[in-house]
C-alpha cells in the first residue's frame, strides 16, 4: 500500500526551494507514494514542471479571497453574511503597515491574523512535510493531521526574541527538521538548540540532467548583444543583495567596460531597482528580465553568474551555475562553503559592491583564471541526486 504524503509550501514561483520542491517531486518513487501537494499561491511559472502523479489541492478559501480587491471582498463578506475572513484581511494589513517588518515576522503577522479562517485538511497522511519556514510551518503544525510532520529549512534566519518563542510552538510538533546545509542547520540552533537531536542535513537537491537538458530548450536572451554577459537569479528583495549588483554595475560602466547585467526575478524591490537603473542611467547594462519557468538557457549562455546575497539556506542558482560549468562570482554569506572552492569554481568575495565589482573584473582581466575555473567547473562533480535517498529515509 502506497504512503500517503503532503508537501506545503508558499507557491511555485521560480525561486530556490520552489526549484528543489520540482526536482524533489520529479525524482520520488509513485509506486510506493501517493502524494499531494498544497500550496498557497497558485499559478506560479514551476507548476507546470510538476509530475502529473502529483494532485496539487485546491486552493484554500481565504487564498481565493485574498485575491479579491477590497471593494469586492467587502461585497462578498456582505453577501454572505460572513465578515471573518474581512476582518482577518484587514487584521493582517493594519499589522503589516505598522512596521518595517522582516519576512519572519510577516509570515507571523499573517498567521495570527488569518489562521482561525483557514480551514484544516480533511485527510490524515503518514507523512506531511512543511518545504519552507513561516506560513506552510504553521499551517502544517495547526491544520494538518499526520503519522509523522517534518519541516524544511532552507533559508538561514536568526530571530529575535519574539519570534523564537512564537515560532517554538509550531516546531515543537514536528518529529524531524531539516536543514538544506550545515550553516543553515547550525544557524537554526542558536534560535532553537532543543530541536539538536531532531535535525539532519538534506542539500537542495539538482538533477544535473535535467538542467542540461533544458539549458538546450528556448532561446534564451533576445536583444542580439555582443559583449559580456552577467547573470544574477533571485527575488526582488533585500536578501539577495541588488543594491551590491546595481552600485557594482554603476563601477562597471564608469571602467567603460563593455557589458550586459541581467537579473531573473520579481519582488518587492521592484520598482526602487527601476528607479536606480533610471537615475543612474543604467537602463543598457542593468537589465530586468522577470521570471522565466526555464532559466537554463539564460544561465548556459552567460558569461559569469553573480550570486550578490546577503544571506543564502544553500544557493540553488550557484549550484545550477555550476552544473552548466558557468564561473560563479559570489558573496561570503553563510552556506557559501558547501560548494563553493575560492579560486577553484568561483570566486568569493566580501558582502559589498566594491568587492563584487573586483571579482568580475578578475575574471575578465585574467584569461587564464576563467579558464582554469571552467576547466574545473567540467570536471567537478554535477548535482546530487543521491540526497533522494535520504528523503526516502525520513519518509520511511
Amino acid at each position: 500500500m502506497k504512503k500517503s504524503v503532503l508537501f506545503v509550501i508558499d507557491s511555485l514561483e521560480c525561486a530556490g526551494a520552489e526549484k528543489s520542491l520540482v526536482t524533489l517531486l520529479s525524482l520520488i518513487d509513485y509506486s510506493c507514494y501517493s502524494v499531494d501537494l498544497m500550496l498557497f499561491g497558485h499559478g506560479g511559472v514551476l507548476e507546470e514542471l510538476v509530475p502529473k502523479e502529483v494532485n496539487i489541492l485546491k486552493p484554500l478559501k481565504y487564498a481565493e479571497f485574498a485575491k479579491l480587491s477590497f471593494l469586492r471582498a467587502l461585497t462578498y463578506s456582505v453577501s454572505h453574511l460572513n465578515y471573518k475572513m474581512f476582518a482577518s484581511r484587514i487584521h493582517y494589513s493594519v499589522g503589516i503597515r505598522k512596521n518595517k517588518c522582516s519576512n519572519p515576522q510577516k509570515a507571523g503577522i499573517y498567521w495570527r491574523s488569518v489562521s482561525r479562517v483557514i480551514e484544516k485538511n480533511p485527510k490524515t497522511y503518514d507523512v506531511a512535510i512543511s518545504y519552507a519556514q513561516g506560513i506552510p510551518t504553521f499551517y502544517v503544525a495547526e491544520k494538518v493531521k499526520s503519522k509523522k510532520k517534518i519541516a524544511w529549512v532552507n533559508v538561514s534566519y536568526r530571530l529575535d526574541q519574539f519570534e523564537r518563542e512564537f515560532q517554538r510552538q509550531f516546531y515543537d510538533q514536528y518529529d524531524k527538521i531539516v536543514a538544506v546545509s550545515d550553516s543553515t542547520r547550525n544557524i537554526f540552533l542558536e534560535s532553537f538548540p532543543q530541536y539538536n537531536k531532531r535535525m539532519k542535513v538534506i542539500y537542495d537537491i539538482n538533477n544535473p540532467r535535467l538542467i542540461i537538458d533544458m539549458a538546450y530548450l528556448g532561446n534564451g536572451y533576445e536583444d542580439q548583444f555582443n559583449g559580456v554577459r552577467i547573470l544574477t537569479i533571485g527575488r526582488l528583495a533585500y536578501q539577495k543583495g541588488y543594491d551590491f549588483a546595481l552600485e557594482a554595475c554603476k563601477k562597471l560602466k564608469d571602467k567603460n567596460i563593455n557589458f550586459r547585467w541581467y537579473a531573473l526575478g520579481k519582488g518587492p524591490l521592484q520598482k526602487e531597482i527601476e528607479d536606480y537603473i533610471n537615475q543612474n542611467g543604467l537602463s543598457e547594462h542593468f537589465v530586468l528580465l522577470g521570471v522565466k519557468s526555464n532559466p537554463y538557457p539564460y544561465i548556459k549562455q552567460a558569461d559569469i553568474y553573480v550570486q550578490p546575497s546577503r544571506f543564502e539556506g544553500f544557493g540553488i542558482a550557484i549550484a545550477e551555475a555550476r552544473m552548466l560549468d558557468i564561473p560563479v562570482v559570489t558573496t561570503r554569506f553563510d552556506a557559501v562553503y558547501n560548494q563553493m572552492v575560492h579560486g577553484k569554481n568561483g570566486l568569493i568575495v566580501d558582502m559589498n559592491a566594491e568587492a563584487i565589482t573586483d571579482g568580475i573584473l578578475q575574471l575578465l582581466e585574467d584569461s587564464s583564471l576563467k579558464d582554469e575555473i571552467t576547466k574545473y567547473l567540467k570536471a567537478e562533480k554535477k548535482g546530487n541526486i543521491e540526497e533522494i535517498d535520504k528523503v526516502y529515509e525520513l519518509l520511511g
